[in-house]
């Protein structure tokens, strides 16, 4: 595993608690499915029964809010962010039943329509620090 990478989650700190929980599992598992590598082996205890494999690294929460995390996504789209792994969650997907609906919905809005609830970031560490350092931890 890499000490280059970092892993960030950044939520709206306005958001409800269960939002904000609901938000980084959301980012979480979208993050852990483009990173596999990212997780561990599953491991047996002392009394040999099996626990499934955790992320290597930590993963900071970090407060944010909506504009910020807007400009943020913004930003993330420019070339020289191209190596950053972005995962979002918009308010959108919380309005829609299915996964379907989503999609069909997602497609007709405008990114300026975009309300971000949270973003995950993986990439080399010097980048998101200069990205995120000025953000302090979700309490």
């Amino acid at each position: 595993m890499s000490a280059e990478n970092k892993c960030v989650i950044l939520i709206d700190d306005a958001l409800s608690l269960g939002l904000v929980a609901n938000t980084a599992a959301i980012l979480g598992m979208s993050l852990g499915k483009k990173h596999p590598e990212l997780i561990g082996p599953d491991t047996l205890d002392g009394d040999q029964f099996l626990h499934s494999g955790i992320i290597y690294i930590p993963v900071p929460i970090l407060k944010s809010n909506r504009k910020n995390l807007f400009d943020l996504r913004n930003r993330l789209y420019q070339k020289d962010y191209q190596n950053i792994e972005t995962v979002d969650f918009t308010n959108l997907a919380q309005s829609c039943k299915t996964y379907e609906e989503y999609m069909d919905r997602f497609q007709q809005m405008k990114a300026t329509d975009l309300q971000y609830m949270g973003i995950g970031l993986y990439g080399p560490k010097k980048i998101i620090n200069k990205l995120t350092g000025n953000l302090s931890l979700l309490k």
